[in-house]
């Protein structure tokens, strides 16, 4: 194969985007060994910089003090080369300094999972001047000649791949294009005419149908730029129960997205419903409420609204879930109410009511018990005992009767 060829590809098809897919935190809190940093060490300046067509997130390195007024890119030497990279929120930096605490990106990596795609293995080499963006510009122009040259042979050569998109690394050091495939595709002679043609290394990168949208996706039903190429890095899974549970339209039309999958935006709110709707009891259980006993019909997850039909009059009433006063409640629990109610309005007479006793007659009376128990006293008898003699008098007494009849 040429030298000046790079055949790399990258065969997931789960729609994660980005090669580094460790999440790390900034430079700011870690050293080079990936422990935090003590205090006492000096800070170094870094800044958030998001850089190719993927919308990669790196914290790259940098020297200078300032950050000049109007500058919005940058020119930094990543894992893949020099590229053109855009300052995140230039506003968020001060003196070289990016101004969010470490704290605060450590939890944002956290709260995206483990396969957050941040990179802190770049260098911001300069800032970005109007040459720099002029030339990118120029080398981006030419991509869609590019793409036609490279889909030509593709279908010469019969190769089953859907082509995507391509791009320019900053200087035309390298071009990289992007495919979608069933499996595995042989393009080494592709590759080689490729970089014999354009005089530069070739990549081919393998993506599934959510980076497709990424790639080549503008704007949604809603209005908004589609989610995966403006903000989302990791494309979480998606699941049909999450539409259910947030009472969405089933519809495959309506909740689908440029991907042809269940859209991104099923997954944002699924943890507070989750947890909303654990709240809630179960359709067709019994439950108590203030005006009795009833089985829940319907329960609304956002408004904690549960509707009931009422056992006694059949009426449906609509109560908040705070209102019910018991659960899965079941007959025994009717019964255990109902003595509870008449317990706690009856009122013991004053005469009657047990009186505290002292822990001196509190001795007194296991004293006696003791030695009654001891010493055999008749008085102190089991219940069990005197029933038992009782039947056996009765007993003898109708055998008595019995035979005095028979002999009169």
């Amino acid at each position: 194969m040429d030298d000046n060829t790079n055949n790399q590809v990258n065969n997931r098809n789960n729609g994660t985007a980005g090669d580094n897919k460790h999440a790390v935190s900034g430079p700011e809190n870690k050293d080079g060994s990936g422990q935090p940093k003590s205090s006492g060490q000096r800070r170094r300046r870094s800044i958030l910089v998001r850089y190719g067509k993927m919308g990669f997130v790196g914290q790259f390195r940098q020297s200078e003090r300032e950050i000049p007024a109007g500058v919005t890119h940058v020119v930094a030497k990543t894992e893949r080369g020099m590229e053109i990279g855009e300052i995140i929120s230039p506003f968020c930096h001060r003196r070289g300094f990016c101004t969010i605490p470490s704290e605060q990106i450590d939890s944002y990596y956290k709260a995206n999972g483990p396969s957050y795609p941040i990179s802190t293995h770049g260098t911001v080499v300069r800032f970005a001047s109007n040459t720099d963006l002029n030339d990118q510009h120029h080398l981006d122009a030419n991509i869609k000649d590019k793409l036609r040259f490279c889909q030509q042979l593709i279908n010469k050569k019969n190769l089953s791949m859907k082509l995507i998109d391509a791009e320019y690394l900053f200087g035309g050091e390298r071009m990289i294009f992007y495919f979608m495939a069933d499996g595995r595709v042989d393009f080494r002679d592709l590759v080689k005419e490729l970089a014999h043609q354009f005089q530069t290394r070739i990549e081919m990168r393998q993506v599934g149908a959510r980076d497709e949208a990424r790639l080549v996706g503008d704007y949604e039903t809603c209005g908004r730029e589609c989610c995966c190429k403006n903000f989302l890095k990791v494309l979480q899974p998606v699941n049909m129960r999450m539409a259910k549970l947030q009472k969405a339209t089933l519809d495959p039309s309506k909740i689908s997205g440029r991907c042809g999958r269940l859209k991104c935006c099923l997954r944002y709110e699924d943890q507070v419903y989750t947890e909303l709707y654990k709240k809630l009891p179960r359709r067709n259980s019994r439950v108590l409420t203030d005006d009795g006993a009833g089985i829940v019909i319907e329960a609304q997850v956002l408004t904690q609204l549960v509707k009931i039909r009422l056992e006694e009059s059949g009426r449906i009433v609509a109560i908040s879930n705070d209102e019910i006063i018991k659960r899965n409640y079941k007959d025994t629990d009717e019964e255990e109410t109902r003595i509870q109610k008449s317990q706690a309005n009856t009122r013991v007479p004053l005469e009657k009511r047990p009186v505290d006793k002292t822990p001196s007659e509190k001795k007194t009376i296991e004293t006696v018990s003791a030695e009654a128990a001891t010493t055999g006293n008749p008085d102190q008898k089991e219940p069990a005992e005197t029933e038992q003699k009782k039947s056996r008098s009765g007993r003898r007494r109708r055998r008595r009767k019995k035979k005095k009849n028979v002999t009169e």
